[in-house]
């Protein structure tokens, strides 16, 4: 899903990235279960939106995450916003992206 927000770092060097800037973030969730709900799931695509679209989208993630948002973070808080989550991949721009993954 693409989600379209602000932040800046509070990083121990100096970095452009420390001054408000916005990325059009592409967020791509995995989720696993040993088996699927009474519906034929694991998770609905819905309630995954509902969350992290929800809560992130058109936002200055400075101001709704409580830790310093980088593309890791975020994606690490996505995986544990989601019970049948194992990953997360958060691209940031078309180079750079951070993959979380829950150890096994």
């Amino acid at each position: 899903m693409e989600v379209s927000a602000s932040h800046s770092l509070n990083l121990s060097y100096s970095s452009k990235c420390e001054y408000l800037h916005g990325h059009n973030w592409i967020i791509t969730v995995y989720c696993k279960s040993a088996g699927l709900n009474e519906d034929g799931m694991v998770v609905d695509f819905s309630r995954i939106k509902e969350i992290v679209k929800g809560q992130l989208d058109h936002r200055n993630l400075n101001e709704v995450l409580p830790f310093n948002p980088t593309a890791e973070n975020i994606a690490r808080w996505i995986c544990e916003q989601i019970p049948t989550c194992f990953r997360v991949d958060v691209q940031e721009s078309e180079a750079n992206t951070a993959i979380y993954e829950k150890d096994q």
